[in-house]
């Protein structure tokens, strides 16, 4: 498709608007999943750009000293600067000092989507044509080289969001769609884009900021309201598999303690196990470890922090958070500390904790399922002793949930005087959404070992014979992905696999879940 190489875009038939007004994460996961549709700026949000731009203009032209516009960065802003377009181009290039493996696409693709959201409420001075050129990025598939590492999380992510722009003015790299790598001043001559020249506070505004650690969170947090639905069907698969208890489920129980998750937790646990013949079959016990009783309380639990750092995710997208700030309408510009990661940083540990929560008592239930008790073989093996079945699969989560409890420390509780003292107070936000990160793809890796911990114990013990419709039916989608282990194998893959298997959706699309009875 033929591009113009800058300039705004109008809306047309051809082209998605972008959606004005508040952001819930269900408008962005939709959006960021809309692939191969063209987003374009709303007209009313064209407006706002163009009157603040305007207004800033105005003002930089009066000669008065304002931050960032005529003057140095951090430090040096006691410093008047002449040259206002070398200014923000130095700027870009000077903080592009990332380091580590680039974020992930999908990462990438939210922080253009997030900036340009940013940008369009109209406080930031920047011209539509700079907005617009993001928008090009996005709606291209080109995507910017953005190294991992680098953002104290304070000053906005710098680092990231530099080497996020850089290709606005032919610096820098990007991916193609195609999957080629590009310099930028490249892949700006084969799209026929010519590069940008930034205005006063441009430079400024596109690296000041919080999208790199809300793009990392908002990613991982569709992830993780899938992660909460597997923790939930699979604790009633290997509750099932394992012969354990349904009672804790009972709504009376919950219902006195007055927590939301747990209540929702209990609730799902025990859809899973409506029909089952083994549930209701007598016992000679009547308590289960807590790996299996506490289920509602521990995965419950996660859920409220999931819902609470929801909220303040939800209100930063919407947020404005770069410096200075400009607004038109009360003929006013102001420094304040927007960009300060605080509020994501303590969200995005409560977060990787939440998570790690559900692989730790995860594990715990493979732990179980291995031990030979209630009539199940040693480590789920088909001839205990020749074959070592399932023995080491646990090691490999017991490693994950220990690695994962390091990385849980939490981010936010550390600091870095930086700039020569002027920002003495950092969230170290950035490092806590790469540690969440992490811990995520531990927690999908852990659950998958449980999944076929789970599809083997029900194999064992009657097959399908008396199992619940729904879990029968997520058994035999597993079962189509990995096979029942009748003699010892290369295990590896088979988790790989079981990993791919969780990461790939939601259980309640394999499975007709219906709603627990009273």
């Amino acid at each position: 498709m033929e591009r113009k190489p800058s300039g705004p875009h109008p809306p047309s038939s051809s082209r998605l608007p972008l959606p004005d007004g508040w952001w819930g994460a269900e408008v962005f996961w939709q959006l960021l999943g809309e692939d191969g549709v063209e987003l374009a700026l709303p007209e009313d949000a064209v407006e706002r750009i163009d009157r603040c731009h305007a207004y800033l203009l105005d003002r930089a032209e009066q000669g008065e000293t304002l931050y960032g516009i005529n003057t140095g960065f951090g430090d040096l802003a006691a410093t008047r600067v002449d040259d206002l377009h070398g200014l923000q181009r130095n700027l870009l290039m000077s903080h592009a000092c990332g380091v580590g493996e680039p974020l992930p696409n999908e990462v990438v693709r939210a922080m253009l989507l997030l900036k340009v959201k940013a940008l369009s409420q109209g406080h930031s001075g920047v011209a539509v044509t700079t907005v617009q050129r993001l928008l090009d990025h996005w709606n291209a598939g080109v995507l910017p080289v953005v190294p991992s590492q680098g953002s104290l999380g304070a000053s906005g992510d710098l680092a990231p969001l530099a080497h996020l722009v850089l290709p606005l003015i032919g610096e820098g790299e990007v991916v193609m769609p195609d999957g080629r790598q590009l310099a930028s001043s490249d892949a700006l001559r084969e799209l026929g884009w010519t590069a940008l020249e930034l205005g006063p506070k441009e430079g400024l505004a596109l690296i000041n900021g919080t999208q790199m650690m809300l793009g990392t969170g908002m990613v991982a947090l569709e992830r993780v309201t899938r992660l909460a639905d597997w923790a939930d069907a699979l604790g009633a698969w290997s509750l099932e598999a394992w012969n354990g208890l349904k009672a804790a489920m009972h709504p009376s129980i919950h219902r006195i303690r007055n927590q939301a998750g747990a209540m929702i937790a209990a609730h799902n646990v025990a859809s899973w196990l409506e029909g089952s013949e083994r549930a209701e079959q007598p016992r000679t016990y009547v308590q289960d470890p807590y790996s299996f009783r506490c289920m509602p309380q521990v995965h419950g639990a996660s859920r409220d922090v999931v819902e609470g750092v929801r909220a303040v995710f939800e209100a930063e997208m919407n947020a404005v958070t770069d410096n200075p700030l400009v607004f038109p309408d009360e003929d006013l510009i102001v420094s304040g500390g927007n960009f300060h990661g605080q509020p994501l940083a303590l969200a995005l540990d409560r977060l990787a904790l939440a998570i790690h929560e559900w692989a730790s008592i995860s594990e715990r239930r493979v732990f179980k399922m291995l031990s030979g008790q209630r009539g199940l073989p040693a480590f789920l093996a088909s001839n205990p002793g020749l074959n070592s079945g399932y023995m080491i699969p646990q090691y490999t989560a017991a490693s994950l949930v220990s690695y994962s409890k390091q990385l849980c420390t939490p981010a936010s509780a550390d600091n870095a005087d930086s700039s020569n003292g002027q920002e003495d107070h950092v969230s170290m936000g950035a490092n806590g959404a790469l540690q969440m990160w992490r811990v995520l793809d531990h927690a999908e890796q852990v659950l998958g070992i449980e999944a076929m911990c789970a599809a083997q114990a029900s194999d064992l013990r009657d097959g399908h014979h008396a199992m619940a419709p729904a879990l029968s039916e997520l058994q035999d989608a597993f079962r189509q992905r990995v096979p029942f282990l009748d003699r010892d194998a290369v295990m590896a893959p088979l988790m790989s696999e079981a990993a791919d298997w969780i990461r790939g959706g939601s259980p309640r699309d394999l499975a007709d879940l219906r709603d627990a009875q009273s």
